[in-house]
């Protein structure tokens, strides 16, 4: 079998979980694919896979390797398409992982527009609000709100992210408007799902607060609605509520000061290098439906 014969084997072992799996997927016995693996592990001298008898996972050094061959196995993709001349035709799945809140708000709603204009092209639009590991999930890209993190992942930012302190004018009725941050004391601040604190930024600069109200959950969406409820204070984005803000149904609180600035939406995937067409055009689909200005601030 050929050293790409032995990249593309590798590749789908690390989507698939386990070689069984990639043997039943590719059309292969378990044995030509276990040995493809050992035959390329021999040839870099080096671990790719940490195996148990319940699972396997990548060591550092293959998730390294997987970076780069999935790089090249576009790069293949690419040049077979320009021989063959699909030109802009893509084909296949684009495996995408988002936070479940904005998927469905600000994914899902427009997948009819993208998935119009390619009809061969299949998305898995997985949400979750649990970290993605792009690589041992086999994604192709991952939607993520946050802070510049993982240096060996390329990020495109995609949108700004406005994050606001806000309640209902009920709650503000029965427990009084807060006229400062160490107001907030006397108050019931919803902490987020994932028990981070909230890190703000006001007339004084960068502050932190760590709410600690009684409702305890991993669901940002129940966060969502318990501050709807009028149980609290939270901090939540304007993408997220900006038209209940808009309504009037929620009122935003201490106005001046809001959350990190630093905080973005962005497209996050392995490698800039041979970037796959199907990647870039949904990156570009977002970016232009985004925009600096998203929709949900005009």
């Amino acid at each position: 079998m050929s050293q790409l014969g032995d990249l593309e084997i590798f590749a789908r072992v690390v989507t698939a979980g386990s070689m069984s799996a990639a043997a039943r997927a590719l059309g292969l016995q378990p044995a030509v694919v276990s040995k493809s693996v050992k035959r390329l592990e021999e040839r870099l001298g080096a671990r790719l896979f940490q195996r148990t008898t319940r699972q396997m996972s990548l060591t550092e050094a293959g998730q390294g390797f997987y970076a780069r061959v999935l790089a090249i196995l576009a790069g293949v993709e690419e040049a077979e398409a320009f021989v063959m001349g699909r030109g802009a035709r893509m084909q296949g799945v684009l495996k995408v992982s988002a936070p479940t809140s904005f998927g469905r708000m600000h994914i899902a709603p427009h997948l009819k527009g993208f998935m119009d204009r390619f009809p061969e092209l299949s998305v898995n639009l997985i949400l979750s609000d649990d970290y993605t590991d792009i690589i041992g999930g086999g994604f192709d890209l991952a939607i993520r709100i946050g802070e510049p993190g993982d240096s060996s992942l390329v990020a495109r930012k995609l949108a700004p992210v406005r994050r606001v302190l806000c309640a209902t004018p009920d709650y503000i009725r029965r427990h009084g408007r807060p006229d400062n941050v160490s107001d907030l004391k006397g108050h019931v601040c919803l902490r987020p799902h994932n028990g981070e604190v909230w890190r703000l930024v006001g007339p004084e600069g960068p502050l932190a607060i760590r709410p600690e109200g009684r409702l305890i959950t991993n669901s940002s969406e129940v966060i969502r609605e318990a501050v709807l409820a009028g149980m609290g204070i939270a901090l939540r984005s304007t993408w997220d509520v900006g038209e209940e803000l808009k309504s009037g149904r929620l009122v935003q609180v201490l106005p001046g000061i809001e959350g990190s600035r630093h905080v973005t939406l962005s497209a996050v995937y392995p490698s800039r290098q041979f970037l796959p067409a199907k990647v870039r055009a949904f990156i570009d689909f977002l970016g232009d439906l985004y925009g600096p200005v998203p929709y949900w601030e005009r």
